[in-house]
C-alpha cells in the first residue's frame, strides 16, 4: 500500500519553504509589568493593534452565537480578509498579515469548499494558515500556537473554531467559574505576549436574555477573561444578524449584518442596527395598536421590552407617514382612521373618563396642543417631532 502523500494538517507539522534555510525566531523582551504613577503616567503606548478596525482589536475576543447561525463562515471570512489585506464584512479594510486559523471541527475539504465560495474567484492568500488537529491548550497547544507566533512575528490573528476543542479538562478542586477563566486565561496570554488578536469562537445558552453578554455559555468568568465579547444574533426585517460587540478597548456596539447564501459572506449593513429591523418592530407594534387602540408609545413599551421607547417613537412617527398608524392630537394611536373615529372614543388626559369635543373648546389664540402640555402630552409630541 503506498503511503498518504498528503501530510496530516497538525500545527507542529506546518511545512516552512523548503528552499529557505530555517532562522531562529528573534528573541521578545518580556512585557513590562510594574511601574511608579510618575513613570506610567510618562510612558508612550502605542495604540491598540486592530485586526478589524473598531470591532475586534489585540487581546482575546469571544464570538459566540447559537448553532448554525453562521458563526464560522463570519470567523473564516474574517480570516481570509485579514490574511489579504482587504476588506472584512466586504467594507472595513484591514491591514494585512499572517493569520492562523484552527478549524477544530472541519476536514481540509469542508474547508476547502467554504473558501472557494469566499474567495470567489480570487486568489486564495498564501498568509492564512489552516489546521485541523491541535493539542488543547494545557496539552501543549498553547507551545504549538506560540511556535508559529514566533515563525510569524507579523501575525496580527489567530482563530480558535471552536474554543471547546482547546480549552482541555478543567483543573481538579476549582470552581466552574475558576476553571473557565483558566482555559481562556492561556489565549490570553498568548494575545498579550504577541501583541495579537485572537479570536474564540463559543457558543450562547439556549435561554435567550436581554443582555447578550449573559447569554454565553458557561459562567461569567469566559466573558471575565475575555477583553471583548461579540455576540452573532438571528434577526429579522432587512438584517440575517445583529453583531453585538464589547470590550475594554472597543465601544459598545450594535452591527446588523446580511448572510449572502450565495457566496457565504457576511456584509456589514449601513446605518443603526435598529434601522434594518424596524420590519420586526413594525409588525410588533401593529398587532399591539390592533389589540389596544389609542395606545401610546409608553404603553407599548412594556410590551416590547426588546425596543426602547424612542425608537418606539420614530417608529410610529414613521408608520403614520407610511399610513400604516394614524395619530389624534393626544399622541394616542390607531390602527387607521376608520377605527381612530369610528371605534374609539377619546379619553381625557386628565380624568381618563370619556369625553366629547364640547367639552375641549380651545380657548381663542392658544391652540388646543399647548394647553395638553398640562398632563405632559405635549412634551411627548414634541419629542416625538424630534425623533
Amino acid at each position: 500500500m503506498s503511503a498518504n502523500p498528503i501530510p496530516p494538517l497538525h500545527l507542529y507539522s506546518v511545512p516552512g519553504d523548503p528552499e529557505t534555510a530555517p532562522e531562529a525566531p528573534p528573541k521578545r523582551e518580556r512585557p513590562r509589568t510594574a511601574w511608579t504613577a510618575d513613570q506610567l503616567m510618562a510612558a508612550d503606548f502605542p495604540e491598540p493593534k486592530w485586526a478589524v478596525p473598531g470591532i475586534l482589536a489585540e487581546g482575546v475576543s469571544l464570538l459566540a452565537g447559537p448553532p448554525k447561525v453562521g458563526k464560522s463562515w463570519l470567523s473564516l471570512g474574517i480570516a481570509l480578509s485579514v490574511a489579504a489585506g482587504g476588506r472584512a464584512f466586504d467594507s472595513v479594510p484591514v491591514q494585512g498579515g499572517p493569520v492562523l486559523y484552527l478549524a477544530l471541527e472541519d476536514t481540509p475539504r469542508r474547508l476547502q469548499t467554504r473558501m472557494g465560495k469566499l474567495l470567489d474567484g480570487r486568489k486564495a492568500p498564501a498568509g492564512l494558515t489552516l489546521v485541523t488537529e491541535c493539542p488543547p491548550f494545557p496539552q501543549g497547544g498553547t507551545e504549538a500556537i506560540a511556535g508559529w507566533l514566533d515563525r510569524n512575528e507579523d501575525a496580527r490573528m489567530v482563530v480558535i473554531d471552536v474554543f471547546a476543542k482547546m480549552r482541555g479538562q478543567a483543573p481538579q478542586g476549582v470552581s466552574a467559574y475558576d476553571a473557565d477563566y483558566v482555559a481562556v486565561g492561556y489565549a490570553k496570554r498568548l494575545a498579550d505576549h504577541y501583541g495579537i488578536a485572537v479570536v474564540l469562537v463559543h457558543h450562547v445558552r439556549k435561554a435567550g436574555s436581554e443582555d447578550f453578554l449573559t447569554e454565553v455559555s458557561g459562567t461569567n468568568g469566559i466573558a471575565g477573561a475575555a477583553d471583548a465579547t461579540l455576540v452573532l444574533k438571528r434577526a429579522r426585517g432587512q438584517a440575517d444578524g445583529i453583531l453585538h460587540v464589547t470590550g475594554r478597548d472597543v465601544d459598545e456596539a450594535e452591527y446588523a449584518l446580511q448572510f449572502q447564501a450565495a457566496s457565504g459572506a457576511w456584509h456589514l449593513l449601513d446605518g443603526p442596527a435598529s434601522d434594518h429591523t424596524v420590519g420586526d418592530t413594525r409588525a410588533a407594534i401593529l398587532r399591539y395598536v390592533r389589540a389596544h387602540p389609542g395606545a401610546k408609545p409608553k404603553d407599548m413599551a412594556g410590551e416590547l421590552s426588546h425596543v426602547d421607547i424612542d425608537t418606539i417613537r420614530r417608529t410610529c412617527s414613521r408608520m403614520v407617514e407610511a399610513g400604516q398608524l394614524a395619530r389624534d392630537g393626544s399622541g394616542r394611536y390607531y390602527p387607521d382612521t376608520e377605527a381612530r373615529t369610528q371605534g374609539a372614543q377619546e379619553v381625557s388626559e386628565l380624568s381618563d373618563c370619556p369625553v366629547t369635543r364640547s367639552d375641549q373648546a380651545e380657548p381663542p389664540g392658544q391652540p388646543q396642543l399647548e394647553l395638553s402640555g398640562l398632563s405632559g402630552s405635549s412634551a411627548e409630541q414634541r419629542g416625538e417631532r424630534r425623533a
